[in-house]
């Protein structure tokens, strides 16, 4: 098992079952083997991969992947988030305390904390995903990210994950307001559009893909029905804000 000591000293936190923490490291492609792809190779190939195909048994029964623990930890950081926003401004219309936590709790929020705490050394996934910059890709730091936190939740509580996710979040987001938190690329985008070509961008979803509790959309954006830009977020409303940055960027504007 690899050494956590360094992570647990950036997180404050140690674990007393590794075993867990294991778990919430642990990316699903390392369990990407299947039968059928075993069967679909020749025999001499089947052959080689007789050891490798012991130790893909082992790790099926002793080392789960993330895809749960990812699951729960989206829902732990979402209360966090919102409990922490709630008191913190408290003049605030639920519109805006919305738009703040969709600034924080996001996928490249979580890449760079989790990038950060230098979480992607730690992960357990396949030679392919690692050879394919998997240790540098947002989508499984932030996973990963969500999963340690779920953990700490699972063995300490509420209070305590709340009290080193805060400490995280405030440690990369030194300013925790709408200012520097909120960039509104939609809003800006029609401005300009609507001053200088007498129109407003059309926004068409393409498609939503990915697991019920967290899919990905991706849409696109027009400008005189034509195609402009292309974005995938992990909500509608962030894909059309990440095509309007695109789109402000080619138009030499932002």
């Amino acid at each position: 098992m690899k050494d956590f000591t360094q992570l647990e000293k950036k997180l404050g936190y140690e674990f007393k079952n590794k075993a867990l923490l294991k778990e919430a490291l642990t990316h699903k492609s390392i369990l990407s083997i299947s039968p059928k792809t075993r069967l679909e190779k020749s025999p001499a190939q089947n052959k080689a991969h007789k050891n490798e195909d012991k130790k893909t048994r082992s790790l099926k029964i002793h080392s789960p992947n993330n895809e749960r623990l990812e699951f729960l930890g989206d829902a732990v950081l979402d209360l966090i988030v919102g409990e922490f926003l709630f008191f913190k401004f408290k003049s605030h219309s639920e519109g805006e305390l919305s738009k703040l936590r969709a600034a924080l709790v996001n996928e490249k929020s979580f890449a760079k904390i989790a990038l950060n705490l230098d979480l992607g050394k730690y992960i357990f996934m396949s030679n392919a995903e690692e050879n394919n910059e998997g240790r540098n890709k947002p989508s499984i730091l932030s996973d990963a990210f969500e999963s340690v936190i779920a953990a700490i939740y699972l063995e300490a509580g509420f209070d305590r994950a709340k009290s080193i996710a805060l400490s995280l979040f405030e440690a990369n987001f030194p300013h925790i307001d709408a200012a520097h938190l909120i960039k509104d690329y939609k809003t800006k985008l029609q401005e300009y559009t609507q001053a200088t070509l007498a129109q407003a961008p059309e926004y068409e979803t393409l498609r939503a893909f990915g697991p019920d509790h967290k899919k990905s959309f991706e849409v696109a954006l027009k400008l005189d029905g034509k195609e402009f830009a292309r974005a995938i977020a992990n909500s509608k409303k962030e894909a059309q804000q990440m095509a309007a940055k695109i789109t402000l960027e080619r138009l030499n504007f932002e």
